[in-house]
């Protein structure tokens, strides 16, 4: 069984997409209706060398997005996924690539998305932290026993787990993860709590969107983040969708489902590596590689 997943935020790179656009009568249409949607030029900012300007958060997500979701219809001519799934933001990307959502809503939403989430940011200045090397159930016992605001956000791998919440709930958390043993407890460059009840106002927003967005028929099942099960279940979908930006990426779970769904190959869609280097972290053995043209 083939899986297509999908990266989120923090794939980004200099000069991405660039490749596809020089190479594929698809990909530059895509591209100039991307532009279109979004009204502004995002592939000057893509294809250019100012990574200043790519790592705003209005501008990532919409570039990661397109950069996923355009690479996965030119490599759908040759290769099909039995299974999808994506990680954050990737999740949009994965709904578009199997057919869910078409391309101009998808961009949308996602535009919605990080416009919603950057303000929520500013409204609520907070931010992220990785936990290394401590068992799961010790972060979230300690994360409940925190006044403050903090929570578990990323489950990425055994022994890596995101935290997300107010800037004293991260200091606090950090402190007693360290004194109960974490490897390490690192403060992330983030814009803010992504994953946590201080994307509320976001979450509303985005709520909203989604549900005037048409899901269609999907060509396979999809792992979503808040479940971290498969579905193919279209009002399923805008319910775990509308409770992505709130609630914790099981992206270990998702990993641990699709090896015990038969997973034989993961093909990851997108900017990086990242997602292929948290399969091996739970099978080293398993096959993966990143699309290509």
């Amino acid at each position: 069984m083939k899986a297509f997943v999908f990266p989120g935020q923090g794939a980004q790179f200099p000069g991405m997409g660039k490749d596809l656009f020089e190479a594929s009568t698809i990909a530059k249409e895509m591209f100039h209706q991307a532009n279109d949607i979004l009204k502004f030029n995002i592939t000057d900012i893509m294809f250019g060398e100012d990574n200043e300007a790519l790592m705003q958060t209005k501008v990532t997500q919409p570039a990661v997005f397109i950069h996923s979701v355009i690479l996965s219809k030119i490599i759908r001519k040759k290769l099909q996924p039995d299974f999808v799934a994506g990680h954050s933001l990737g999740e949009f990307s994965a709904l578009v690539a199997s057919g869910y959502i078409n391309f101009s809503d998808g961009l949308k939403l996602v535009q919605r998305r990080a416009n919603a989430m950057q303000k929520s940011c500013e409204d609520n200045p907070s931010t992220m932290a990785a936990i290394l090397g401590l068992e799961n159930d010790i972060v979230e016992k300690i994360c409940n026993e925190i006044s403050e605001i903090v929570v578990p956000a990323n489950y990425n791998c055994p022994g890596q787990l995101v935290i997300s919440g107010s800037f004293e709930g991260i200091d606090l958390a950090c402190e007693k993860l360290t004194e109960a043993g974490a490897r390490r407890a690192l403060k992330l460059q983030v814009g803010g709590a992504f994953h946590s009840p201080l994307m509320e106002s976001a979450q509303k927003e985005l709520e909203e969107a989604i549900n005037e967005t048409i899901i269609m028929e999907g060509d396979c099942p999809i792992f979503q983040n808040f479940t971290a099960q498969s579905t193919t279940d279209k009002d399923q979908i805008k319910k775990n969708l509308i409770n992505q930006l709130t609630g914790p990426v099981r992206w270990t779970q998702i990993m641990q489902n699709m090896i015990n769904s038969n997973l034989s190959e993961v093909i990851e869609v997108g900017p990086g590596k990242v997602l292929q280097g948290l399969f091996k972290k739970m099978d080293r053995e398993l096959p993966t590689q990143s699309a290509s043209l």
